[in-house]
């Protein structure tokens, strides 16, 4: 049973923009090292920086929180398996980690955009 569903876009211009004024201090706030790592290997890594921020976004929606006291960006971390599919790793145990999330990530040169959907195991 779907427990919720989160959805959000970001204007990719935005995250190039936070790149040119803070450099690595932004994302060191909001990825990990292994999703920061994961965007670096890109040409144009703000694509996928802008994809991971959406997919947290999307992720705080479909828990229904938001970014917060109950869920902060470090809380989980996204990343792909061997044919690019990302997913979802909770990196501490707390109530959200007994159901099971599915993420869909996509991109263009102007818009990142992800949806996650929340579900009972």
């Amino acid at each position: 049973m779907i427990k919720g569903i989160g959805i959000d876009i970001i204007e990719v211009r935005r995250i190039r923009k936070l790149m040119d004024d803070y450099g690595e201090r932004f994302f060191t706030r909001i990825l990990t090292e292994n999703e920061i790592n994961y965007c670096k290997k890109f040409s144009k890594p703000e694509l996928h920086f802008a994809g991971r921020f959406a997919s947290k976004e999307a992720y705080s929606k479909a828990i229904g929180t938001g970014i917060g006291k109950n869920f902060s960006w470090k809380n989980i971390e996204i990343l792909n398996d061997e044919k690019g599919k990302p997913y979802i790793v909770h990196l501490a145990e707390n109530e959200y980690s007994k159901y099971k999330f599915r993420i869909s990530i996509s991109h263009t040169a102007e818009y990142a955009c992800a949806v996650v959907t929340c579900e009972e195991v």
